[in-house]
C-alpha cells in the first residue's frame, strides 16, 4: 500500500520549523508561529538568518508580530527591523507602547530611524492622527477554534471585531466577536465573516472618516496605509466627538492668525510669504538666460534655433513636471521613502527615454517638413531625448533630496525643477546644435 502524501500540516513542528521551511514556505511558517507562544516563536526566529526571518514576519498578522518582536534579543530585533521596508517597520512600531517603540527605534541607524519616525507622524487633520493602532487581525483560512486559541495568546483589553486578512496580508472581511464565540469551532473564519462596511486611508481628511462613521452608522472604521496594508482602526465611540470638535476648530480658525497664508489673509501677509520665492524664481530665470547667452554665436548663425528653442524647453518642463507630480504623490501618500530613490529614478529614466524617442520621431519629422533640413531635424530629435531624460531624473530627485535634507518638498520643488528643466532643455538643444553645426552648414 502506498503511504499517503505528507503535507506541511502533517510534519511535526520541530522538523518543519527549520530555516529551509521558513524560507520556502513563509506563509505556512507564519501560521505555525502564530499558534506558538510569543516566547517560543521569538526563540526560534532569533537563531535564523535575517532574510529568513524577514520572509516570515511579512506574513505574520498584526498582534502576533508585535508580541513576537517583544521577546527578541536586541541584536536580532535590530537586524530584523533594519531589513524591513520603512513603511512596514513604521506599521509595526505604531502598534507598540511608547516605551517599547523607543527601545526598538534606538536599534535603528539614524537615517532609517528618521524615515520611520516621519512615517509615524500624521498631519493633525488626517485619519491617521486619530486612529488606534492596537489592532488584531487573523488569516481568513483559520478555523474558529484556531482563532480563539490565537486570541488567547494575545493580551487584549478591548475587542469587538476581528479583522480577516488574505494570504497576501490584505484586509478582506470582519467577524463580530459575539459571532465568533457562538460559531462552531470547526468552521472557517471566512465562512462566518461579514463584508467590510467601509475603510479609510491614513492620509484621508478626518472629515471623510466622520462622514463614513455617521452615514453608515459604523462602530469601527479600518484604516489602511498607502500600500493597502491594515494599520489601524477609528472607533466611533472614542473619537467621534474629538473629530467633530477639531473640525469645528479648523473652520473657526481658517482665516485667523496662522503661519500659513489663507484665502482671506491680508495682502501684506501674502506679500511676505510670496515675495521671497518670486525673487528666487527671478534669479533662476537669469541662470537659464545665462545658458542661452553661452550659445549666442550659434543662435546668431542659425536663427531657426531661436524659433525651436521653446519647444525643447517646453517638452523638458512637461516631462519634469510629470515626474515631480508622481514622486511627490508617492512621498505624500508614503508609497515611497528616500531610500527608494534609485528605483524611482530608474523608472522615470526608463519612461523618459521611451517617451523621448517617440517625441523625437514626431518632432524631427515636423521640423524636417518645415525646414527641409536633415541636420536640424536630427538635432531637435536628439535634444528631445536628452532633455526629457535629464528633466525626468530631476523631477524624481528634487523632492527626494529636499525630503532627505529635512525640507518640505511641496514648498520649493517646482521652482528648483523649473530651473533645472529650462537649463536642461536649452543646454541640450543648443549644445547639440553647436556640436553638430557642420550638419546645419551642409543643409
Amino acid at each position: 500500500m502506498t503511504a499517503p502524501a505528507t503535507t506541511a500540516a502533517d510534519v511535526p513542528v520541530g522538523q518543519v520549523l527549520a530555516s529551509t521551511f521558513l524560507l520556502n514556505h513563509p506563509r505556512d511558517a507564519a501560521r505555525r508561529l502564530e499558534a506558538m507562544s510569543p516566547q517560543a516563536g521569538a526563540g526560534l526566529l532569533a537563531h535564523q538568518p535575517v532574510p529568513v526571518s524577514l520572509a516570515v514576519i511579512r506574513h505574520l498578522s498584526p498582534g502576533a508580530a508585535d508580541n513576537l518582536l517583544h521577546y527578541l534579543p536586541d541584536d536580532a530585533a535590530g537586524s530584523l527591523l533594519a531589513g524591513m521596508d520603512p513603511g512596514q517597520c513604521a506599521a509595526l512600531m505604531g502598534r507598540l507602547e511608547e516605551s517599547e517603540r523607543e527601545r526598538f527605534l534606538s536599534l535603528l541607524s539614524e537615517s532609517h530611524r528618521k524615515e520611520v519616525e516621519d512615517m509615524l507622524r500624521y498631519p493633525p487633520d488626517t485619519v491617521g492622527a486619530v486612529m488606534e493602532t492596537d489592532i488584531v487581525a487573523l488569516n481568513e483560512s483559520l478555523t474558529v477554534a484556531d482563532a480563539i486559541e490565537r486570541l488567547r495568546l494575545q493580551s487584549l483589553a478591548d475587542l469587538d471585531h476581528l479583522y480577516l486578512l488574505t494570504d497576501d496580508m490584505y484586509l478582506s472581511a470582519q467577524v463580530p466577536v459575539q459571532r465568533l464565540a457562538l460559531s462552531d469551532p470547526g468552521q472557517l473564519l471566512q465562512a462566518i465573516a461579514e463584508p467590510l462596511s467601509g475603510y479609510a486611508y491614513a492620509l484621508d481628511p478626518k472629515s471623510e472618516a466622520l462622514d463614513k462613521l455617521e452615514l453608515s452608522r459604523l462602530e469601527n472604521l479600518p484604516v489602511l496605509d498607502g500600500n493597502d496594508q491594515f494599520i489601524g482602526v477609528v472607533r466611533s465611540r472614542n473619537v467621534l466627538g474629538d473629530i467633530k470638535q477639531s473640525l469645528a476648530t479648523e473652520m473657526l480658525t481658517m482665516v485667523g492668525a496662522s503661519k500659513e497664508e489663507r484665502a482671506l489673509s491680508s495682502s501684506w501677509f501674502a506679500v511676505k510669504k510670496r515675495l521671497p520665492w518670486l525673487q528666487i524664481n527671478l534669479l533662476t530665470a537669469f541662470l537659464a538666460a545665462a545658458v542661452v547667452g553661452m550659445f549666442e554665436d550659434t543662435i546668431s548663425r542659425y536663427t531657426a534655433l531661436a524659433i525651436l528653442l521653446p519647444i525643447a524647453a517646453g517638452q523638458s518642463g512637461n516631462t519634469g513636471a510629470q515626474s515631480l507630480a508622481v514622486t511627490m504623490r508617492g512621498l505624500t501618500l508614503r508609497e515611497i521613502t528616500v531610500r527608494h530613490w534609485l528605483a524611482v529614478v530608474r523608472k522615470e529614466a526608463g519612461a523618459a527615454v521611451i517617451n523621448g524617442i517617440a517625441i523625437a520621431i514626431t518632432c524631427g519629422a515636423g521640423v524636417y517638413l518645415w525646414s527641409q533640413s536633415t541636420g536640424l531635424a536630427l538635432i531637435i530629435g536628439l535634444a528631445m531625448v536628452s532633455s526629457m531624460l535629464l528633466a525626468a531624473v530631476a523631477g524624481a530627485l528634487v523632492p527626494i533630496v529636499l525630503k532627505k535634507l529635512g525640507q518640505d518638498p511641496a514648498l520649493s520643488s517646482s521652482i528648483i525643477l523649473t530651473t533645472v528643466t529650462d537649463i536642461a532643455g536649452f543646454m541640450s538643444f543648443l549644445g547639440i546644435a553647436t556640436a553638430l553645426s557642420f550638419m546645419l552648414d551642409a543643409s
